[in-house]
């Protein structure tokens, strides 16, 4: 068998530099597919006629650019999405009656009325108060509002514990930016939420996939990994995991969380969807406290447009995270946290998240009649579902095929991390049609597809 050597320019630049670009293009070109492990450092070097130090530069440039996975003892491997897209949202214009079953909507048709909600706030304060600067942290009452939210949650805190953000990814953004550097790792489910990929991509984080069970996270190979490399954090979705809906149990949280104190890892908790399904179960984040930054997030229960979110955070990482709401945006706008808050604090918040937990159910039995006979996991309040899909598909078949059938779907391939092999799944958003019909027969097309013998 011949061995992969990329035709390096050496014109301009660093070489390690011109190495990874070489691999990135032979990787656009299907030169080098998913999965294919690259030669040795010493090898590549010999074969380049360059030094071990450039090509472990260039390969480790080419992961920062999720290109490429690197474990040690194993080697290095050509990531699983590296040609797919991790991208939530495409910026070129939709197909004209396009199903959205991709892409998890928050009922927003349930939300509470933005008008009324203004008018009730020019009517206790002065607006033009939240038109100006603010501490980055934002304004007291807000964070009280906040405390009160992450209290849902099951995590109690007080008001100085609180950091506002912009919406959740606004968070991520100042998690990964105020407590992590270009080149660390951080540890994430081998199965992920794609925003926290394009996110660690752009800011030049090492993701390090560790093996999942029927709980998520396993802690075995989370020690495991830690042991193999020098691990930074971990982000953990425990109690309804983007994709696979999964749900860690207390023992296994307490096990991840005494993990993170032998490893001296930070904890990073972002249970965007815990909130849709009633019951709590306490935090991994109440267990080491000290180390655990929890994400609060609000878009999936109450108004996405405001882009609202709380961080719950230990005094040692106040100060970076409160440097980066300051660096990215200054400050969360205090009229939209206002608005937030109120509704937050008079009840608003929880009718409407009671709402929607209602018309999740109604949706998520409506696709257990109709995907009757197919394998797939939910929570029976939940937004979206994990279909396993039949031989011989793929995700990024199944999504293909949907797609060309008028429905959007997300296959496994856009959640997979680093060499981690793609499960034949897909992800069903059960609250991307608005229109209950459009929903319904979204799921009786690709129940078609999945079931026709031709």
């Amino acid at each position: 068998m011949t061995m992969y050597t990329p035709h390096v320019a050496r014109e301009n630049g660093p070489l390690y530099k011109a190495l990874a670009d070489s691999i990135e293009r032979d990787i656009q070109a299907g030169t080098l597919t998913p999965g294919e492990r690259l030669p040795t450092h010493r090898d590549m070097a010999d074969a380049l006629g360059v030094n071990v130090s450039t090509v472990t530069r260039g390969y480790r440039e080419a992961e920062k650019r999720g290109l490429l996975s690197g474990t040690v003892g194993r080697g290095t491997f050509v990531a699983s999405d590296a040609v797919t897209s991790s991208a939530m949202v495409s910026f070129e214009p939709g197909a004209p009656g396009m199903i959205e079953m991709g892409l998890i909507a928050p009922l927003s048709y349930l939300d509470p009325d933005v008008a009324e909600g203004f008018r009730r706030i020019a009517r206790r304060k002065d607006p033009t108060t939240f038109l100006r600067y603010t501490d980055p942290r934002g304004l007291p009452d807000h964070r009280q509002a906040g405390a009160l939210w992450a209290r849902l949650y099951g995590l109690e805190c007080g008001p100085e514990e609180i950091i506002v953000c912009a919406g959740a990814q606004h968070a991520l953004t100042c998690c990964l930016a105020g407590l992590l550097r270009p080149g660390d790792r951080l540890a994430v489910d081998s199965l992920t939420y794609p925003g926290l990929k394009s996110l660690a991509s752009m800011l030049g984080i090492r993701l390090a996939p560790i093996t999942m069970d029927g709980q998520g996270m396993m802690p075995e190979a989370l020690d495991a990994a830690c042991r193999r490399n020098d691990i930074k954090a971990v982000y953990l979705m425990p109690g309804v995991h983007n994709p696979t809906t999964a749900t860690m149990s207390e023992p296994r949280r307490d096990e991840i969380a005494r993990l993170a104190e032998v490893h001296d890892l930070i904890i990073i908790e972002d249970d965007a969807y815990d909130l849709t399904h009633p019951g709590r179960t306490t935090p991994v984040s109440d267990r080491a406290r000290h180390r655990a930054v929890f994400v609060a997030g609000l878009s999936k229960s109450l108004a996405a447009g405001l882009r609202v979110a709380f961080l719950v955070a230990p005094p040692a990482l106040r100060k970076p995270l409160a440097q980066a709401v300051l660096n990215t945006i200054w400050m969360a706008p205090p009229l939209n946290v206002e608005l937030a808050a109120m509704w937050i604090t008079d009840g608003t918040a929880e009718q409407i998240l009671e709402a929607k937990r209602a018309e999740a159910a109604r949706r998520y039995m409506i696709a257990c009649d109709v995907l009757d006979g197919l394998r797939f996991r939910g929570k029976p309040t939940g937004f979206f579902c994990w279909l396993e899909l039949p031989a011989p598909w793929t995700g990024a078949a199944f999504e293909a095929a949907a797609r060309a059938r008028g429905i959007n779907v997300f296959g496994a391939e856009k959640f997979v991390v680093g060499d981690t092999a793609a499960p034949a799944a897909a992800r069903l958003s059960l609250t991307g049609a608005e229109d209950i019909d459009d929903y319904r027969q979204g799921l009786w097309v690709l129940w078609h597809l999945l079931t026709r013998k031709d």
